[in-house]
């Protein structure tokens, strides 16, 4: 069996996520392609979509949450996630064991004794009679059952009804507060019953965005149990490879797997992008020494390929934070690509960038 080493795997990623050359396709079929953008930071997927289309006009993004084509609700890992309408409907249902387990992970105690489903009931009214955010669904609760805190029953509401974060939330240049609707009623039909077809669709999406993976990748991109039906299911679809400690990868056999050695240019990524959270081993694409930036938050720049500093704005400044030592080249490209993202970005003046000294 073919052994793919670190830097094919990573080649491989880059082609499939459109960061080796920008695309130039809608936002919405990139959003399909991609499997969603991770989004509970609102603004994080412009940058995103910035890193991988050409052209891109944020405008359009709005235009499409506006139109409903696109949805921003918790789904993967219960993480809220940008997705197409249509996988929005054929994935939420799929996902409700998931993300009930997840929210008992950390409420288990305050929600002792609180019957889920009866309080499904409850808060399908609540979302349905408005726009309500989740501290407003969660003192409503509050007042029928006094015990759960109001913060616990409002993240439970939106576990157990499938609801989306409405417009302005998510829109280009604002900050508005998170407020919620019903999915089948923003969308006008109900979500998908799960079936055996939807899982061995949601293999194929995965292998063409992020593969050649392994099945714990999957499972740590999605965080759903009960895949190893869905990847037998496909299974002789697929070609098989092994990375270098052994494991074995399957991906779709007409997916792009570039020689090791093409040209990756410099890439600034949106916080929690899924190139980074989308593998259970993610050293194609980032050193097992700065593995845990990608959980809290930080933004990453990618230097041939690879996570090599994280960047913010700060002061009207785009600023570099190196993670290693820059070449001159890397110092130029970074500061290039750097200059073309701060014109982009509403809150960095006249398109200015530091790039701090490298680390050692």
């Amino acid at each position: 069996m073919t052994v793919l080493d670190t830097r094919a795997l990573n080649r491989a990623t880059l082609a499939r996520q459109h960061l080796l050359t920008r695309a130039p396709l809608d936002p919405v079929d990139a959003i399909a392609h991609l499997g969603g953008l991770q989004a509970q930071e609102p603004q994080e997927p412009f940058v995103g979509l910035w890193s991988r289309l050409d052209p891109f006009d944020p405008a359009a993004l709005d235009a499409l949450l506006t139109d409903r084509r696109v949805v921003r609700l918790h789904l993967m890992r219960r993480t809220v996630h940008l997705v197409t309408a249509g996988d929005a409907l054929a994935w939420r249902r799929r996902h409700d064991p998931m993300l009930r387990q997840r929210l008992l992970g950390v409420y288990r105690t305050e929600l002792a004794g609180v019957d889920l489903d009866e309080l499904a009931v409850e808060a399908a009214a609540l979302f349905a009679a408005g726009e309500p955010s989740m501290p407003e669904v969660g003192r409503a609760l509050a007042e029928r059952r006094p015990g759960p805190g109001h913060r616990a029953l409002g993240e439970a509401a939106m576990t157990v009804v499938p609801v989306v974060q409405v417009p302005p939330r998510g829109l280009w240049g604002t900050t508005t507060g998170a407020r919620y609707a019903p999915l089948a009623t923003w969308l006008g039909t109900e979500p998908d019953r799960p079936s055996g077809t939807i899982d061995a669709d949601l293999v194929r999406r995965y292998l063409a965005a992020f593969g050649p993976a392994a099945s714990a990748d999957l499972r740590a991109w999605c965080g759903l149990a009960g895949l190893p039906a869905a990847v037998a299911a496909v299974r002789e679809e697929l070609v098989s490879f092994r990375d270098e400690r052994g494991r074995e990868l399957l991906d779709l056999p007409d997916a792009p797997r570039p020689d090791p050695d093409t040209p990756a240019p410099v890439r600034f990524l949106p916080a929690f992008d899924n190139v980074v959270l989308g593998y259970h081993d993610r050293s194609r694409i980032i050193d097992d020494a700065h593995r845990l930036l990608s959980v809290a938050g930080k933004r990453f720049v990618l230097v041939d390929g690879r996570v090599a500093a994280t960047w913010g704005v700060v002061d009207g400044v785009l600023a570099v934070e190196p993670l290693r030592r820059f070449t001159r080249a890397d110092r130029s490209a970074v500061t290039e690509e750097g200059r073309a993202l701060a014109r982009f970005l509403p809150d960095v003046e006249r398109g200015r960038v530091r790039v701090a000294s490298s680390r050692t």
